[in-house]
């Protein structure tokens, strides 16, 4: 399924087919006024890298000593970390649907709003045809945001987004 972008779209390591494929984060903002998508590809198959995708519901994987209070985020799998509920946490977000071994996809929560506003956020383990993974992050942000909360929130998430889905690389790689 392929996807028109939207007004504002901001990428890191994207493709055209990247920038193009549908994300479940589409279907929950139809209309949304900025649209990000980071990639990263990983020497791991989709459901090993799906596997440190659930892990984001234990830590934020990113810059630890900003959005974790300091503690480190783990370097080995967290037991039933993969047992995914709608509505559970997922960094700011809540978990709206999932597909094992494929994706998560959650809409940031009502307390998160004033500090972030209303976004949807897809993390896609899509397969390549050699064995390996195009790890994709989507994020689509809601006109109602303001678009300066929007700029700087795409700066933030380029950094951010760009060290956690590093890190989840490095992981998924090194545990194999």
């Amino acid at each position: 399924m392929s996807y028109t972008a939207p007004r504002v779209l901001r990428c890191s390591n994207a493709t055209a087919e990247d920038i193009h494929r549908f994300s479940p984060a589409d279907d929950l903002m139809p209309d949304a006024a900025d649209r990000w998508v980071r990639c990263i590809d990983v020497n791991a198959p989709p459901h090993h890298v799906y596997r440190w995708l659930c892990q984001l519901t234990v830590a934020p994987y990113s810059y630890d000593w900003i959005d974790n209070l300091g503690r480190r985020s783990p370097t080995n799998l967290t037991v039933g970390a993969d047992q995914l509920t709608l509505g559970q946490p997922l960094l700011i977000f809540s978990i709206t649907s999932f597909q094992p071994g494929r994706h998560i996809t959650g809409r940031s929560r009502p307390e998160f709003h004033r500090i972030y506003g209303d976004i949807a956020v897809s993390y896609q383990a899509c397969p390549r045809p050699e064995g390996t993974t195009r790890l994709q992050a989507n994020a689509c942000l809601a006109s109602s945001t303001s678009p300066i909360i929007r700029t700087a929130l795409a700066a933030g998430d380029k950094v951010m987004a760009g060290r956690q889905l590093a890190k989840l690389k490095v992981l998924a790689e090194q545990s194999r």
